[in-house]
């Protein structure tokens, strides 16, 4: 497969960066191969008019934002429309569902425009109803008549939308006419509103007859006419991902247990068959779906997450939840040389004979020793340090030799707090030894 420098420049920069690349993941995904028949069946579900709920635990390390963009990827290539929101109690809290709609709409992307892409979807989906009007029509329209079926074609492609939300199919006309009429600010409003914007002026919404912000119960009829608008804009299906959903158990109580029921909503509206053309994925840690103050809270959501892991060479990437098994040292060579050779492409060919399997392996040793035996969670630690301090310097300087010029160093600085708790620092002196004398 040929690699584009461009986006071999993209994925190299983010691993030197120590974070998950937005793309080009299929370029190095080690050990996903498993779940793709089944991905590929959900998705093809999902574009057919169907939904799906995926849940994917893996203990940190184990790659669920890797997994997730992945995951992103291969929707995009079917046309689809996706968008990742990390809950947090602060920025995105799961119980506020007018919250967690504005983030979808904040980062919605599509495989030709980048987030928000709310307006090319509106200025497509119009767009399209021109075409169909055009289409319908044996002789030629004038501005007028042509204005006229479009506004009618769209009544009728918005009544299911209008019957259970009525504000959303409002704003929508209003932002049609604000176009129509020339009127930039009205239409800012207006999209912004239909973004789930907090704080749009009164102004920019009277001409629509609608008033205050979105809220809690209208937050899952707008994700309804999304849909619509993705789907008669030549967008089978939307990808949500929900991720780091584990935060849940660190907020208080009574959020807690409205964040969890707001789950379950959710599962249940899915299987409800109230929106044609999600694919919802949520990305947790097993204490979130296993421990006291995760799933296992509110029963009925337990019941719907439940699941029986055995030997994890059988389990089934078909079950509403799976699990990441995070890497073992074979995995992390295996995924250091997916990276070399990527990074060799476009590098001195000094790197694939130096930086050989071999070195690879003594590197991964090094760092999941670091990081006390826990191979797991070494992945981001190891892909930086293989990029930014080995293959960065073979290919730079034709004398270095990594065995002979490079040995390996960690500091609490740059590690995650998960890492920095497994981290053994290694002592060059009696007196950097820290004692606990209590």
């Amino acid at each position: 497969m040929t690699v584009s420098a461009a986006r071999r420049r993209e994925v190299i920069d983010a691993l030197r960066r120590g974070t998950v690349p937005r793309a080009g993941l299929d370029l190095f995904a080690v050990g996903l191969d498993r779940f793709a028949g089944a991905i590929e069946e959900e998705l093809e579900t999902v574009a057919g008019g169907g939904a799906v709920f995926k849940a994917v635990r893996g203990e940190y390390g184990s790659g669920k934002t890797f997994f997730a963009r992945w995951m992103a990827e291969r929707a995009k290539r079917h046309g689809f429309a996706v968008t990742e929101i990390q809950i947090s109690e602060t920025e995105t809290p799961l119980h506020r569902l007018e919250t967690v709609y504005r983030r979808l709409v904040e980062r919605l992307a599509t495989a030709s425009h980048p987030p928000s892409a709310l307006r090319d979807v509106l200025h497509a989906w119009f767009y399209a109803l021109e075409e169909d009007v055009l289409a319908a029509r044996s002789g030629p329209l004038d501005e007028a008549a042509l204005t006229r079926e479009v506004d009618e074609l769209m009544e009728r492609r918005l009544a299911a939308v209008a019957r259970t939300t009525p504000a959303f199919a409002a704003a929508l006309r209003a932002y049609r006419r604000a176009l129509v009429a020339g009127d930039a600010p009205a239409a800012e409003g207006l999209i912004a509103w239909i973004g789930g914007q907090p704080n749009v002026a009164a102004a920019a919404k009277r001409p629509a007859g609608i008033k205050g912000d979105l809220d809690h119960f209208g937050a899952l009829g707008f994700l309804q006419g999304l849909l619509t608008l993705l789907r008669d804009s030549g967008h089978p299906g939307l990808l949500v991902v929900l991720d780091e959903i584990e935060t849940l158990q660190r907020v208080r109580g009574d959020v807690r247990e409205k964040g969890l029921n707001a789950l379950r909503q959710l599962i249940d509206e899915i299987d409800g068959g109230r929106f044609p053309g999600l694919y919802l994925m949520i990305t947790g840690t097993p204490a979130f779906f296993d421990g006291p103050q995760g799933v296992r809270r509110l029963a009925p959501l337990a019941q719907r997450l439940a699941a029986d892991f055995g030997d994890p060479r059988f389990d089934n990437p078909r079950a509403a939840q799976i699990r990441l098994a995070g890497f073992d040292p074979g995995g992390l060579v295996e995924l250091g040389a997916a990276v070399r050779d990527l990074y060799a492409a476009g590098a001195s060919p000094r790197v694939p004979a130096v930086v050989d399997d071999g070195y690879l392996a003594e590197l991964a040793g090094a760092v999941t020793g670091g990081l006390g035996g826990q191979a797991g969670i070494a992945p981001r630690v190891f892909l930086r340090k293989l990029v930014e301090q080995v293959l960065d310097r073979v290919d730079q300087f034709p004398d270095f030799d990594p065995r002979r010029h490079y040995t390996l160093t960690l500091s609490a600085a740059e590690l995650t707090d998960v890492e920095r708790e497994a981290w053994t620092p290694v002592a060059g002196d009696a007196d950097d030894v820290e004692l606990d004398l209590r």
